[in-house]
């Protein structure tokens, strides 16, 4: 015998019992925290850091599909990419703050789920959840968080250093989160037709995860102190390779040569290409949501990455008038176009 699942409406608790409930176990783990959720503002200490601040919005039917996203990942994987964007600035995230709007169709215990994914994020990259905001939603759910971080002055990367000659490296690999993305689709199409017909995700669980759970690269920021490197410019991967490498050319005022043979992919990702007729180069330019960091170097650092597994070199820097382009394996020279996800459209 099923046991009923306990539904408890939000109108039951109120707005304030609501983020009472949701906010219960939160523990500060950061001294720049000084106070966090439970009075008119939060109160942070950074002393003589400089701060960084970002700000993601992530909206039902546009940026995530509940047929197939889990309430808990999608907790997750909305603090993660808000996460991705201070370490793309050689940052170290501390606080965020998380807002949703949603509508009656959600329970308590459905919220309840949502924060549980945002509060293991929290645990895992070390941040404290300092407040934020409920309100209702004629149209399902939105939720927004702020990430606050800090960095020292000198250590700040942003997109506007590169220079001519310039290495461009990425971390990880690309193109897996569209491909998972890709899949889930093509398993919602079937049940809607089919209800009763299994999903077939077998051998497909890294890029699912590239998509459902994605992961924020703290262990590059590590690495990079390891090393001894700073990266001349920097920005993570979210909206494609093609688009991101644009923003670093404009920024910085400079072009590109980017080698095709050179951009990283997973077997499981070039597996899932064939499977759908889609040319992995695609997913990888054009895909996003691999939150992995695209950096440029200076050549002086060569020796330091070149043989680090988890760093790709995958191309150059030029002076601005030689465009930017990428470099088949054919031997041709395509101007390269950024033709990332445009959420207005």
């Amino acid at each position: 015998m099923n046991k009923e699942i306990k539904r408890t409406n939000i109108s039951e608790l109120g707005e304030f019992g609501l983020i009472d409930r949701l906010t219960k176990d939160i523990r500060i783990i950061n001294d720049s925290t000084v106070l966090g959720v439970g009075d008119d503002a939060a109160v942070l200490n950074y002393k003589d850091k400089q701060v960084v601040v970002s700000t993601d919005l992530l909206t039902e039917g546009v940026h995530f599909n509940l047929m197939y996203v889990p309430l808990k990942h999608l907790g997750y994987k909305a603090v993660v990419v808000n996460l991705s964007d201070i370490y793309a600035m050689n940052a170290t995230p501390k606080q965020i703050t998380v807002s949703v709007a949603v509508s009656n169709k959600f329970s308590v215990e459905a919220l309840e789920e949502l924060y549980a994914g945002v509060k293991l994020a929290c645990q895992k990259y070390n941040v404290d959840l300092i407040g934020g905001d409920t309100t209702g939603s004629l149209t399902g759910l939105t939720i927004s968080i702020t990430a606050v971080g800090e960095a020292e002055k000198e250590n700040i990367v942003t997109r506007s250093g590169a220079g001519a000659n310039d290495l461009l490296c990425v971390s990880g690999d690309l193109g897996g989160a569209y491909m998972g993305l890709q899949l889930l689709e093509r398993e919602n199409e079937v049940f809607k037709v089919n209800e009763k017909m299994q999903p077939k995700l077998d051998g497909y669980d890294y890029i699912l995860e590239r998509q459902l759970k994605p992961e924020a690269r703290v262990d590059v920021i590590a690495a990079f102190k390891k090393i001894g490197i700073k990266p001349t410019s920097m920005i993570d991967i979210s909206d494609g390779l093609s688009s991101e490498i644009m923003h670093l050319c404009t920024k910085s005022g400079v072009g590109c040569s980017l080698f095709e043979d050179k951009v990283p992919m997973d077997l499981q990702t070039k597996q899932m290409a064939e499977e759908l007729n889609i040319n992995p180069l695609v997913a990888a330019l054009n895909g996003g949501e691999d939150y992995e960091l695209l950096f440029t170097l200076s050549l002086d650092d060569y020796e330091k990455i070149k043989n680090d597994p988890d760093f790709t070199i995958i191309g150059h820097m030029t002076e601005a008038g030689e465009g930017i382009n990428l470099q088949t394996t054919g031997g041709s020279s395509i101007p390269l176009e950024a033709q990332g996800w445009n959420h207005g459209k």
